[in-house]
């Protein structure tokens, strides 16, 4: 065994081995995170294939689900991404990874949600004051990603993490760490993504500022004093996600990738996505898959979409839209054009 092959097979068992630890104490689970917009799954293309894209990872949007398949993307690319997410809210990303040279690349994205305005009410003013407030989670990510061998990739992502209610907020600091392999079976590859570990968070703001009697069983005290409700401060949404894919069909004008992730987070039980991808002429893409298989109440389901693509010689074009189902809410549509130099 050369040294690089013992390197590649030490750097794999680290991310094993801190990966599965995400979920060895059973009391983190649901609701038990903040800034949890941060798993909100990014851009069409991958949507439409049930989010099993870690091992895919060979467009912009890598940078979200795996920061290694950065330095693996044919051109620099672009993507802006947007979808009507939940009670009105939207989620929308734009990336670009950019290719240093053939071995190395560098991605810059934003994702955020924003949840709109809406009017402040009182009680003596219940149809509304005139004045309003907003909400957005927003995170600002810079990612590199490099190729060790023609076979073996490592990424990594730092993210700066805001989340604002009002006049009221917490920031924090996450990092992901990923791994892609291109196995010796062609069309075979393996990918592995620890993401969002980080800071806590902890809400603070001029809204947690309230009067407090001090003493309200005494008369003629200060009944007005300012007291700062406190909040607890909480982790960020950990989650190891290892996945496959693999070109299970390909020639001169046809190719068939088929792809699957399983994921760990620490507040949710562990589940799986599936998908699959087919493409004709470097034109046309149709996808399907099921996201959060195995999941505890998943609200998820069935995914597809389509992908139109051009190269116009110098540059191409990319269209990518996607269906998702989601229970009892309206399915949820994402749309995204891209742009490759």
């Amino acid at each position: 065994m050369n040294t690089m092959e013992f390197k590649m097979k030490k750097i794999l068992l680290i991310v094993v081995v801190l990966g599965l630890s995400v979920n060895l104490f059973p009391q983190t689970k649901v609701g038990t995170t903040i800034a949890n917009f941060l798993t909100i799954p990014v851009g069409p293309r991958a949507s439409a294939m049930g989010g099993a894209f870690s091992a895919v990872a060979n467009d912009a949007t890598t940078a979200f689900w795996n920061p290694a398949g950065l330095s693996r993307i044919s051109r620099s690319e672009f993507t802006a991404s947007t979808a009507e997410w939940l009670v009105s809210s939207r989620i929308n990303w734009v990336g670009i990874g950019f290719k240093l040279d053939d071995d190395n690349a560098i991605g810059i994205s934003i994702n955020q949600l924003d949840y709109g305005d809406e009017e402040i009410t009182t009680a003596q003013q219940q149809n509304g004051t005139g004045q309003f407030w907003s909400a957005s989670d927003i995170a600002i990510n810079i990612s590199y990603s490099r190729n060790l061998t023609d076979r073996f990739s490592v990424g990594g992502t730092l993210k700066y993490i805001s989340q604002n209610i009002y006049d009221v907020s917490a920031t924090g600091f996450g990092v992901d760490v990923g791994l892609l392999f291109f196995t010796q079976l062609e069309g075979l590859r393996l990918g592995m993504n620890i993401s969002n570990f980080g800071t806590e968070m902890q809400l603070d703001g001029k809204s947690l500022l309230q009067p407090i009697d001090i003493d309200p069983s005494n008369a003629g005290n200060n009944s007005n004093i300012s007291g700062q409700l406190l909040t607890e401060a909480w982790s960020l949404p950990l989650t190891f996600t290892v996945g496959l894919a693999y070109d299970a069909y390909k020639d001169e004008d046809w190719l068939l990738t088929l792809a699957g992730d399983a994921l760990i987070p620490n507040n949710q039980t562990t589940y799986g996505n599936l998908g699959m991808e087919i493409t004709w002429g470097n034109l046309i893409s149709l996808r399907g898959g099921y996201n959060s298989l195995f999941k505890e109440d998943a609200v998820e389901g069935l995914t597809a979409g389509i992908g139109l693509q051009y190269n116009f010689g110098g540059f191409f074009a990319k269209f990518d839209y996607s269906y998702a189902e989601y229970g009892i809410f309206d399915p949820i549509s994402r749309f995204a054009v891209s742009v490759g130099l």
